[in-house]
Formats: C-alpha cells, structure tokens, sequence
C-alpha cells in the first residue's frame, strides 16, 4: 500500500466529507441479510450499514489496511468478521450472500470482469450488487485528462487505482442489470478531480443471463 494512499485514507477517517458520507449511505441504504463487501480497506464502510445486515464478511488483502479494518470490525454495530481474499476468489460457497459491496474498489483490482463474476457466482437469485466507484469522464477532455494522469503518476501512488475504466460497461457486461443508476461526483481537493466522476447504483443479474 502507498504512503500516498495510506494518507488520504487516514485523512478522510480523522476528517469525513459530509458529501461523501452521504454518497456510502445512500450506496448502503437497505441493504440487508448477508453482505460481503469486497476491499474493505480499512473498514470505514462498517458504520454505515444499517440494522437490516445480519452478517458482514469485509474483504482485504492488504496486511496493513486488513488489521486496521479488523478494529473498526470491533466497534460496527452490524456483526463483521474480516479476511484475507482477493475479489477474484471469495471464500464464499454459490449464492450464499444477499448483497455485494464494491466502493471504489473495481478501479484498481487487476481484472474487473473476473471480480464481477465472482460476486455474480456467491450472490444468491435476486441479490444486489452494490456499486460505489470511479469512472470514465463524460467529456473527451476529461477521459484523455483521466488518462495522462493513470499513465504517468495517479496509478503508482494510489495502489493500482485507474481512474479511467468504463465500470457501468464492465458491470452489465458481467450479466447484471441495473435497477438505479447514477452519476455523481466524489473528489476530497483538486488534487484528485480525476477521480471524481463515479457512479453509484444497485444492479442484479439479469434473467436472461442467469445460469
């Protein structure tokens, strides 16, 4: 893990972002059963699930970001256990879970098909992927901007992060269907605009695709 991203997470801990506390709580809003949120990091998700989660499995193969999760799983007020797994293989049995957790997270796994197809496989029939992440500008200025910026510095610093993936593709590519969707903007200082543009929403897998 980065000194650079180590900072920002440690920042937003010691002085959240009133906008983007409420963006996770509207991502968490009703959710509820079984949840396995993947790249915990160090857990600053956990106080904003509501009552209606009945088990919490949180996701972390960073050592240093995993143990400082594992404290802030003490004091969640849902029942949270966390693990060391990649997003790629959850150690989760088919349809186990009712819902699944990516917040800024499928910017930077190495392979964002094979993640999604993992949350595809241990969700249940019916249950939700919920979607918090970083995307492609709208504009060519930004996409070409997102990219200089991937390429020459933002990707070494913050841990693999790509600022300019096209998720909302990635994610109805993998079989899932959105039931809401929008974009919205998420970014602590201009020092990180690239990484603004995201998107936020609840898909399930579609019917027609559904093995």
């Amino acid at each position: 893990m980065s000194a650079v991203l180590q900072w920002s997470l440690r920042r937003a801990e010691r002085d959240p972002d009133p906008a983007e506390v409420a963006l996770h709580t509207e991502l968490l809003a009703g959710v509820e059963g079984v949840v396995v949120e993947v790249g915990c990091g160090r857990g600053r998700l956990f106080v904003r699930y509501p009552a209606t989660v009945t088990r919490l499995l949180a996701v972390e193969p960073d050592p240093a970001m995993r143990a400082a999760a594992g404290l802030a799983a003490a004091e969640s007020p849902v029942p949270a256990v966390v693990v060391s797994a990649e997003a790629a293989e959850l150690p989760l049995a088919a349809g186990s879970v009712d819902a699944v957790v990516f917040s800024e997270v499928l910017c930077s796994v190495p392979d964002q098909a094979a993640a999604l197809a993992e949350a595809r496989r241990v969700l249940r029939p019916g249950g939700e992927l919920r979607v918090f992440e970083h995307v492609a500008a709208l504009s060519t200025a930004g996409r070409v901007g997102q990219r200089v910026a991937d390429r020459v510095i933002w990707s070494r610093l913050l841990g693999g992060c790509e600022t300019s993936r096209d998720t909302t593709g990635a994610v109805e590519a993998a079989g899932f269907g959105w039931r809401r969707l929008r974009r919205c903007w998420s970014a602590s200082s201009l020092a990180f605009s690239p990484a603004g543009p995201h998107i936020l929403g609840t898909a399930v897998a579609s019917a027609e695709n559904s093995s």
